[in-house]
């Protein structure tokens, strides 16, 4: 596979002198084409920091990103974001179809292939049908699933997801969830997502990058070993997901918990996502 994103020694400070504060601090790392990588770390490590850096939107202070080869000096034109306030990032006075569409009206595309696109992307999230709605009319899982159909609306090399299902009820985000997973899998999309969900990070990802307290560095860049196709019952009930879940989450509290706690919080965990599975399981048969 070739690299899509590298970033490299990548700080970033807000402020100068004394009363300077270091948001992240010299990370580096990559991801491949056709990946789907997660950033976890606890809330306010500079999460968020690294993704602006990342999307262009903020000149990071030392270090550099490259999309595709090339140095991001400025927002890509083949990059895409996904907020997690879907709320705020629908223009409630468009149509569904005209959000969708929005970013496509500075590409060089007709009406009518912008048309098509949008309709596209709605049918990859299964919105088809709700075009002509407004954003306020839709539930709050609903209007997530524009934000990413507008996302993949562009086609973009790099999509980058900030805390994308944060705002969302349980079992709309297993669904989100599993609607990111299918669209990387059928449309080779290659994935950011960062948030301060350890489920989430390992149920998503091929790769999770464990960061630590603010200034964020890298603590742990972990490989995903489960089967490319998902469930959101068996998967999160499975040894590899408990045994990769309690890693990441003795990483984010310092990797100092000793093993007899670590077995109890393992325990703790398992039957946790047995009440999650059932909760799910009841959710969709009715009960």
């Amino acid at each position: 596979m070739s690299t899509m994103l590298e970033v490299s020694g990548v700080s970033h400070r807000y402020g100068t002198g004394a009363k300077a504060h270091t948001a992240v601090n010299d990370l580096s790392f990559t991801v491949e084409a056709g990946q789907l990588a997660s950033i976890v770390g606890p809330s306010g490590c500079g999460k968020s920091t690294l993704l602006r850096c990342i999307a262009g939107l903020t000149p990071p202070t030392e270090g550099q990103v490259s999309l595709h080869g090339d140095r991001v000096d400025g927002v890509p034109d083949d990059l895409a974001v996904v907020f997690q306030d879907y709320s705020r990032s629908l223009f409630p006075w468009l149509s569904v179809q005209k959000n969708v569409e929005f970013p496509l009206r500075w590409r060089s595309l007709s009406r009518a292939e912008r048309r098509t696109r949008a309709a596209e992307a709605l049918e990859q999230v299964g919105l088809s049908g709700v075009g002509g709605k407004y954003p306020w009319q839709l539930s709050g899982g609903m209007q997530q699933r524009v934000s990413i159909a507008r996302a993949l609306a562009s086609r973009p090399a790099l999509l980058l997801m900030d805390e994308p299902f944060a705002s969302v009820d349980a079992q709309t985000r297993f669904e989100l969830e599993d609607l990111t997973r299918r669209v990387q899998r059928e449309q080779g999309s290659t994935i950011l997502v960062v948030t301060h969900d350890i489920d989430e990070s390992v149920y998503l990802s091929d790769r999770v990058l464990v960061l630590s307290k603010s200034p964020a560095s890298i603590v742990a860049d972990l490989p995903v070993e489960l089967p490319a196709e998902r469930d959101q019952i068996t998967t999160r009930e499975s040894a590899e997901f408990v045994t990769l879940r309690g890693e990441v989450a003795r990483l984010l509290h310092g990797g100092t918990a000793a093993p007899e706690a670590a077995t109890a919080a393992s325990d703790a965990a398992e039957w946790e996502l047995a009440e999650q599975a059932k909760d799910v399981t009841e959710t969709k048969t009715g009960s």
